[in-house]
């Protein structure tokens, strides 16, 4: 039988698309285009001094914006930013705190000698109530709870440290002398309150001014809130509190209350108690309009072009204290700089006629040290539907090891946070990667929805996970520099880096040029 010539011409061209005129997969072809040369090259240009830490709303923030677009330009990739431009202005205010007070019966409190609070979880607020709740240590677990037949909706309610034990010693929770997630965690009682819809949490602490003092910039320092969209808190209103203003509020002595919570609970029992007590608190603020700014660069599919992936990294970082520079090599120029090669490595593909099939929006991202305040931003006012878009990449500290890697001088690897959450194609096909071409070691120690770090809800890919899409985040673990003025470019190990951005080029090439969409197969109801 002869095979027409049409026939055979089809083959060859998609034989060659596939894998090149030298057999190999043409995939590996175009990631052989990210080298370490280029990577160290915007690193140590990102990374540097005169980019003043990349704080967002700042001038080194807004070099490094148009480092980004003066980039994508000179590859000519299409802008989708305002006006033509590669800008998505991410509109902000600035708010620092200015009149702070806190009335117990009669009795008047400093701020930051007797209570404190941060500017990013507290928003303004005027805080009025004639009782306040004591609610032992403000745990809510199925094994124990301290708002179990409480009534603490739009009330202030009190809460201890720490967690309670049993007859035995052991904590309550866990049953072993090992703490639970209760004192691990921080954003835990923070959580509980407010899912009980309580006015506000107010948290005590021993010594309160040894605590302002180890985190005072974290206190006192200026934030960014995002104005366009609602942009809910996740925790309760919490300021953290003295033993004096505690007495001053329930009117007993904080020993005699952690007496009765203790012997309660050794009883299997919580102990809480709602006190008469005129409180009045005002968290007022100082605002100041801003905006940062996120980087689209657009690369066009071309028979499914109306899907979209997203790959994503933050190019902000926390600027400069004094003459201090945080150069932010590793958190997070190292994530961007691949980012920039992986578009790179696209459009080159796309030059050739092996462009993908599907569409990609190369998003970098800022505000993200501010409370991934971009990406919020973009999923707010997407460029592209959301309904169209498959999958997020997500790229944040990808080169350097922590510890635990570093003490069995094991650097072929990369945490993979959220790939089988909302959909276990992409799971798979983030494993064939590794498997047919990386060969990157990929450790799912993070990848627990109860993780203690809690970093599948820490970082930008989360704000497409609330919008039900799939969604990846690729990690290499935090190190001693990790927000040090020392994370600089001379540390970072380029040749693993690289091998984490192929990695990552090898996934998106899959995801944006096979036949199906990636499916869905688990709900937002399955994260909670």
């Amino acid at each position: 039988m002869r095979i027409p010539i049409s026939l055979i011409l089809f083959l060859s061209i998609a034989v060659t698309h596939l894998y090149g005129q030298d057999k190999r997969p043409v995939v590996e072809t175009y990631a052989d285009e990210i080298t370490t040369d280029e990577l160290k090259e915007h690193v140590y240009i990102l990374a540097s001094d005169e980019y003043e830490g990349r704080e967002t709303g700042l001038k080194g923030q807004k070099m490094a914006a148009e480092y980004l677009s003066n980039y994508y330009n000179d590859l000519g990739v299409e802008p989708r930013g305002e006006e033509g431009t590669y800008y998505q202005t991410i509109p902000l205010e600035q708010q620092k705190w200015g009149d702070v007070t806190f009335e117990s019966n009669d009795d008047l409190f400093t701020f930051l000698e007797d209570f404190y609070c941060y500017g990013r979880n507290t928003p303004e607020s005027k805080l009025r109530d004639d009782e306040v709740v004591f609610v032992g240590y403000g745990i809510d677990d199925k094994r124990y709870s301290d708002y179990d037949g409480v009534n603490v909706r739009n009330k202030i309610v009190v809460a201890l440290a720490g967690e309670p034990k049993d007859k035995k010693g052991n904590n309550l929770i866990t049953g072993t002398n090992e703490n639970s997630e209760w004192v691990l965690n921080w954003r835990s009682k923070l959580e509980a309150a407010k899912a009980n819809e309580v006015k506000a949490l107010l948290l005590v602490r021993k010594n309160v001014k040894k605590q302002v003092k180890r985190f005072q910039m974290f206190i006192s320092s200026p934030t960014l809130q995002l104005t366009s969209g609602p942009r809910p808190s996740r925790y309760a209103t919490t300021l953290y509190i003295s033993d004096d203003v505690f007495e001053s509020l329930v009117g007993k002595s904080l020993n005699k209350m952690k007496k009765k919570s203790a012997k309660a609970a050794k009883k299997g029992k919580h102990y809480t108690k709602t006190v008469s007590s005129n409180v009045e608190i005002n968290l007022l603020k100082d605002k100041e309009p801003t905006n940062g700014e996120n980087v689209l660069a657009y690369i066009e599919g071309t028979d499914l072009k109306d899907e979209l992936l997203v790959v994503t990294a933050h190019y902000d970082h926390v600027g400069k204290k004094d003459k201090l520079v945080f150069n932010g090599a590793d958190d997070n120029a190292s994530g961007t700089s691949c980012l920039m090669e992986i578009a790179e490595s696209f459009i080159k593909a796309k030059e050739e006629g092996n462009g993908p099939r599907r569409s990609i929006l190369i998003f970098h991202n800022s505000g993200e040290e501010k409370g991934l305040l971009g990406s919020k931003h973009y999923v707010n006012e997407p460029v592209y539907p959301l309904e169209n878009t498959i999958a997020c990449i997500n790229i944040d500290m990808v080169g350097r090891m922590d510890p635990e890697h570093e003490e069995k001088e094991d650097s072929n690897y990369v945490y993979v946070i959220g790939s089988n959450f909302l959909s276990s194609d992409l799971h798979r096909l983030n494993e064939d990667a590794s498997k047919d071409y990386s060969k990157l070691d990929l450790d799912y120690t993070f990848n627990s929805l109860d993780d203690p770090n809690r970093y599948y809800y820490r970082s930008d890919h989360y704000n497409f996970v609330e919008k039900g899409i799939p969604s990846v985040f690729f990690y290499k673990g935090e190190h001693e520099d990790y927000h040090e003025a020392t994370d600089t470019a001379d540390k970072i190990l380029y040749k693993q880096m690289r091998n984490v951005a192929r990695h990552i080029f090898y996934l998106s090439w899959q995801l944006a040029n096979r036949d199906e969409r990636i499916k869905i197969d688990m709900s937002m109801d399955d994260l909670r």
